[in-house]
């Protein structure tokens, strides 16, 4: 469930690249679509399983989903996608991991060096192509990281994960309204930003957040941070798969470091899990 997840982190980005690096959908009108696409989609699911739903998400959570959202969106057109990538994922290490060692988590040795392995691939691949940040969408980034991983540590008390997911993104559209309605950006609507927003919002948000949710209580507030780091990688194989991008050396020995780290922190817990 993890891996799936991650795959759908990775399919929102390029979809996000997509509309909005083409000028196919403004900020505000994409955000409003992908949340109201997610919304529907879940509660027709919900409705269609045949059993009610055992929770229905909280208001908390669909703050810091809502705020994601809107930051991730305001980020993306001042900040470029290789430095977005490591403020927006270091932002998440740092909140989960931290919440994490409050709560009493504490990582073997051979974790701590699978989350350097992670990290370092994280910076081989995004910190040789970046440039000056500007501030105010490194701002946006770190905040949208921070929402990220208030969003993901809520997940790991779900018990009902498609109930949850879809509570959430319903009231999540409360706050992305008034985002659309405020919005001083200029609005510019086509059919392909819409489908693309629609698929952003529906298939790689709504269902993959629930599978992520489903995910998160068998995995440590850390440990979910660091499978996390895969995500940029993962979209960029994908842009080279689908988007005709070029395949670099930094690329490969980044994705190497990356998955050699994750493996060390996931495999030992398997390992575990299995003989006990």
């Amino acid at each position: 469930m993890t891996s799936a997840a991650l795959v759908g982190f990775a399919s929102n980005s390029l979809l996000t690249r997509a509309a909005l690096a083409t000028h196919e959908l403004d900020p505000a009108t994409f955000t409003l679509v992908r949340v109201l696409a997610g919304a529907v989609t879940l509660v027709l699911l919900v409705a269609l399983r045949g059993r009610p739903p055992s929770e229905r998400g909280s208001w908390p959570s669909a703050a810091a989903l809502a705020a994601y959202a809107i930051f991730f969106t305001l980020a993306y057109g001042r900040i470029a996608a290789s430095v977005g990538a490591l403020v927006l994922f270091g932002a998440v290490q740092t909140t989960m991991t931290g919440v994490g060692l409050v709560r009493g988590e504490r990582p073997t040795p051979i974790d701590w060096l699978g989350v350097v392995l992670a990290i370092v691939g994280l910076l081989v691949f995004t910190v040789p192509g970046a440039t000056a940040p500007d501030p105010i969408g490194l701002t946006f980034m770190a905040l949208a990281g921070a929402c990220w991983g208030v969003y993901s540590l809520a997940g790991q008390r779900a018990r009902d994960p498609l109930a949850a997911t879809a509570g959430n993104f319903v009231r999540a559209l409360a706050p992305v309204v008034l985002f659309a309605a405020v919005s001083m950006s200029s609005r510019h609507v086509t059919t392909p930003g819409v489908l693309l927003a629609v698929a952003s919002g529906s298939l790689a948000s709504g269902i993959a957040y629930t599978i992520w949710y489903a995910a998160l209580p068998a995995l440590a507030a850390w440990r979910a941070a660091i499978v996390q780091t895969g995500t940029p990688l993962l979209t960029a194989l994908a842009a080279v798969a689908f988007l005709g991008e070029s395949f670099s050396p930094r690329l490969l020995v980044a994705a190497a470091l990356v998955i050699g780290g994750v493996l060390l922190t996931v495999l030992p817990a398997l390992h575990r899990r299995l003989v006990s």
